[in-house]
C-alpha cells in the first residue's frame, strides 16, 4: 500500500517530501506525491508550467533516492485536504504525510483547516511534520 504525501513548494511541503521518502524506504513501498491547485483563474499557464518544472525535478531527486514515486499534479478545484483524501481513499494509502507550519499563539488555538480536515476525515493514519527552524 502506497504512502500519500501533499507536496506544496514550502519548507513545510519539502519537510513532508523527506518524510514520506523516508517512510518509503523504510517500509518498502510507493509514494504517491500530491500537488492540489484549486485552479481556474488562480493558475495560469506560466504558474502550471512552474508547477510542471518542480514535480519534474522532484520525480527525479525521488528516482535518484532509490523511492518509487507517481507525481500528480491535481487541478479540480478542489481543496488540498479533499485532495490528499480522495487520493487516500483511491488507493488505498497505508499514510498520508502533510507538512505543519509555524503558528502564532493565537493561531496555535486554530490547527490550519486542511490539516485538520486531513487529520479528522483521513481515512488511514497521518504523519504531521514541522519543517526545521
Amino acid at each position: 500500500m502506497p504512502i500519500v504525501v501533499g507536496y506544496v513548494s514550502t519548507a513545510e511541503g519539502r519537510a513532508a517530501l523527506q518524510a514520506a521518502a523516508r517512510e518509503c524506504r523504510l517500509r518498502g513501498t510507493n509514494l504517491i506525491v500530491i500537488n492540489s491547485n484549486r485552479g481556474g483563474k488562480h493558475l495560469d499557464t506560466v504558474e502550471a508550467a512552474d508547477y510542471e518544472r518542480e514535480l519534474d525535478a522532484i520525480r527525479a531527486e525521488l528516482a535518484e533516492a532509490g523511492v518509487s514515486a507517481e507525481v500528480r499534479q491535481l487541478v479540480r478545484g478542489l481543496e488540498p485536504a479533499e485532495d490528499l483524501i480522495a487520493v487516500a481513499e483511491e488507493t488505498e494509502a497505508d499514510v498520508i504525510v502533510i507538512g505543519l507550519r509555524r503558528r502564532s499563539p493565537v493561531g496555535k488555538l486554530i490547527l490550519g483547516s486542511n490539516a485538520q480536515r486531513v487529520l479528522l476525515d483521513a481515512p488511514c493514519p497521518v504523519l504531521a511534520v514541522k519543517a526545521e527552524g
